[in-house]
């Protein structure tokens, strides 16, 4: 007899959750009818999707025409701008793909989603990470970006047109940040409202730009919504294939030249905190941001640094 067959289920089924892997485990789902049966309940899991499923018409996109309406305290400010900058284009993601691949499970507890790395830089040189936590929709969204890093400061001050021509790049920023988060919770919805069991699911691109967080509370507070959701709102976010975003109000700090300690200096610095504007309170803001990035070494020292700038905030609209 092989040494394996005589392996209790559990023990199995905890080696099967070491492997992770959706694709692996579902190929060795065909070796026998024991595996067969031991597979499906894994309960952590990795999905790595080489490529997802866009529809017909591209994901509808409110950068271009969003500052006019969407900004309150400065409505009318971008009208200086006779051209908007190129968007980051979120990618539109069928919610179909991910549930069928994962039909096959049914005791999934933790879900580490890996996306192509398929979001572009605001622009040559520039970086840009964001974390986004939801439930029933968007709870917390922190945004660090810069325009250029070097290793030669600038000198850090900026005239007034400067300084409105890097407000527009920043809110920018902000908005395709919050898209991009969208549309992938969006994306896994179905998974969600199949998976009940589900305490854990993180999504982020290879590249490691943004990443999306639902804990075991916010998956129970998405479950209990879509439940009575009403039909308008379902058609909504049907056609515009990612989830509404409610209105919020976006704490910003801003540097003009901001130099590390490791010696690298970022221009056009920015740190932005996202939270629903009926839930707003700047209570813990130092804390979010730090942990979100916690292990990237670059863009947690110019977190800790832009929390001792002064910040202001801005009223959103939802879109």
């Amino acid at each position: 007899m092989d040494v394996f067959d005589g392996l209790p289920d559990p023990i199995v089924v905890d080696i099967l959750d070491k492997v992770g892997d959706v694709k692996t485990l579902l190929r060795c789902s065909s070796l026998s009818k024991r595996f067969y049966s031991l597979v499906p309940q894994s309960e952590s899991l990795t999905l790595r999707l080489d490529q997802v499923v866009t529809t017909e018409s591209p994901p509808d996109s409110p950068v271009s025409n969003f500052f006019k309406s969407a900004c309150k305290p400065f409505h009318g400010l971008f009208s200086l701008f006779s051209k908007p900058a190129k968007p980051i284009p979120a990618t539109n993601l069928s919610p179909v793909i991910p549930s069928k691949l994962l039909s096959r499970f049914d005791r999934i507890k933790n879900l580490d989603v890996e996306l192509p790395g398929e979001d572009a830089k605001p622009e040559k040189g520039a970086g840009i990470k964001w974390k986004a936590e939801f439930g029933k929709t968007l709870k917390t969204c922190v945004v660090v970006a810069f325009r250029s890093a070097s290793t030669v400061s600038s000198p850090g001050v900026e005239s007034d047109a400067e300084f409105v021509t890097g407000l527009k790049t920043r809110v920018e920023w902000t908005i395709n940040a919050l898209m991009a988060a969208s549309t992938r919770h969006h994306l896994m919805s179905l998974v969600v409202k199949e998976h009940k069991e589900m305490e854990s699911l993180v999504m982020h691109e290879r590249g490691g730009e943004g990443t999306v967080v639902m804990k075991s509370e916010g998956l129970r507070e998405f479950r209990k919504t879509e439940a009575a959701r009403d039909q308008e709102l379902e058609e909504r976010v049907e056609k515009k294939q990612r989830s509404v975003v409610p209105s919020v109000r976006m704490s910003m700090r801003h540097a003009p030249s901001l130099k590390l300690k490791s010696g690298i200096c970022l221009e056009s610095a920015t740190l932005v905190i996202v939270r629903p504007s009926e839930e707003y309170s700047d209570v813990g803001d130092d804390e979010l941001a730090t942990e979100a990035f916690a292990g990237s070494c670059m863009y947690g020292e110019a977190v800790v640094a832009l929390l001792k700038r002064n910040k202001n905030t801005l009223d959103m609209n939802s879109f």
